[in-house]
């Protein structure tokens, strides 16, 4: 692969992050994970299926080093017994590009038979798909199309769904005031451990 090449795909993802629909959700998103994790002592609960869920796994992991506790739920565990770790207060972030995924799908309907006033977050690409109609609130991706060759491997829908966790996750810390000792009681080790209690010093 020449530079070129290279060049035009970093074109294509920059474009497509740029091109994410910014809409009033995103307050919403964070005033929501904010009142039930942070007043009423919820945990905010991440979801997806395949690349998604691993985009699913990052955002709990962040969260939950920045302030906010969450957890991510397989959807297919989900329905051999792990549903169970959803309580009152919990709110659900769920992410499928095509707003189609039958595990997602599921998981809403099983998720509020067990707690019927559960609320769901959901980031997807098509407003008109199943899950969007079933959110409490709907972050759009924008549906870029994949720069993979065949238009097929989740590539830049994964990229465009990461940046929208970052939002979330900074928005959310701004609305806590996390600060620098927040973080160190979080995160000891490592270089972000040591800079961390640094900054807390103020070093």
């Amino acid at each position: 692969m020449n530079s070129e090449e290279i060049r035009s795909i970093l074109a294509h993802e920059a474009e497509a992050i740029m091109n994410i629909p910014i809409t009033d959700a995103y307050s919403k998103a964070i005033d929501l994970i904010v009142e039930q994790v942070h007043a009423k002592r919820g945990k905010l609960v991440t979801s997806g299926m395949g690349k998604a869920g691993q985009v699913a796994q990052n955002m709990a992991t962040t969260f939950s080093s920045s302030g906010t506790p969450a957890i991510f739920l397989h959807p297919s565990e989900a329905q051999h017994g792990d549903l169970g770790i959803l309580q009152e207060n919990d709110v659900i972030l769920a992410i499928s590009n095509s707003g189609k995924t039958r595990e997602i799908i599921e998981l809403n309907t099983l998720a509020k038979n067990l707690i019927p006033n559960i609320q769901f977050i959901v980031i997807t690409s098509d407003p008109e798909s199943l899950l969007a109609h079933n959110a409490d609130i709907c972050i759009l991706t924008g549906n870029p199309a994949e720069v993979c060759a065949l238009g097929l491997t989740p590539t830049t829908s994964t990229t465009v769904m990461t940046v929208i966790g970052d939002i979330l996750v900074v928005g959310t810390m701004k609305k806590i005031n996390f600060s620098a000792a927040d973080y160190t009681k979080r995160h000891h080790g490592g270089y972000l451990g040591d800079k961390s209690r640094e900054m807390s010093n103020g070093k």
